[in-house]
C-alpha cells in the first residue's frame, strides 16, 4: 500500500476567470498558492479552460481533486457542493463544437487508461454565462470561499497530507458564508 507521501495528488483548478463565477477555479488556485504550503506530492493547478491538454496532469495524478463552478444542481447559489466525477455532466452545459466539458476530458482519459482517484468540489453559481465579460465572483460564491478551502483542507487531511498556512491575511473571510455540503 502506498504511504500518503508517496501518492501523487493533484488539485485542479479550471474555470473562466472573464465569466463571473465560472471563474471560480482559477479564483481557488490563486488562494490556495498565495496561503498555503503544500508538501512536494501536493500540486496545484490552474488550468482555466483547459481542454484535453490536461490528460497529462490527470495521467500524473495518484488522486485528483477537481475544483469547478457547478451550475443547475438545484441548490441555492454559494453552495458548496462535493460530488463525483460521473456527476459531472449533469452540472455543465456544452456552449458548442469547440467547447470542451471537463466531463468529456474524463471520459478521454478513461479510455485511454487514465483514472486516478478523483473527487471533485465546486460552488453553485449565481451567474455562469455573463452578457459580458466580467472578472470576479459574485458575493454568493465569493462568500463560499472559506467553506470550499474547508472541504479541500478536509480532503487533503484525509489522505494524510499535512500543510501549513502561509503567514498573512487571507484573501476570504472566514466569517461568510451561505452553504452546505452533500454527497
Amino acid at each position: 500500500m502506498d504511504k500518503p507521501m508517496d501518492k501523487r495528488i493533484v488539485i485542479l483548478c479550471v474555470g473562466n476567470l472573464l465569466l463571473c463565477d465560472e471563474g471560480l477555479g482559477p479564483q481557488v488556485a490563486a488562494e490556495l498558492t498565495a496561503s498555503y504550503e503544500f508538501p512536494a506530492n501536493v500540486e496545484v493547478l490552474d488550468r482555466g479552460v483547459m481542454g484535453m491538454a490536461v490528460l497529462a496532469d490527470i495521467k500524473a495524478a495518484d488522486d485528483l481533486l477537481i475544483i469547478d463552478a457547478v451550475d443547475r444542481s438545484g441548490q441555492p447559489p454559494g453552495t458548496v457542493l462535493r460530488f463525483q466525477p460521473e456527476d459531472l455532466a449533469s452540472y455543465q452545459t456544452f456552449k458548442g463544437a469547440h467547447d470542451v466539458r471537463l466531463a468529456d476530458v474524463l471520459a478521454a482519459a478513461a479510455l485511454v487508461g487514465i483514472s486516478p482517484q478523483c473527487e471533485c468540489l465546486g460552488v453553485q453559481v449565481v451567474e455562469i454565462n455573463p452578457a459580458e465579460y466580467r472578472i470576479g465572483l459574485t458575493p454568493a460564491v465569493q462568500a463560499a470561499l472559506p467553506l470550499l478551502l474547508s472541504e479541500i483542507e478536509l480532503y487533503l487531511s484525509a489522505r494524510g497530507v499535512i500543510w501549513t498556512r502561509k503567514s498573512g491575511e487571507s484573501t476570504v473571510n472566514p466569517n461568510q458564508f451561505n452553504s452546505l455540503t452533500f454527497r
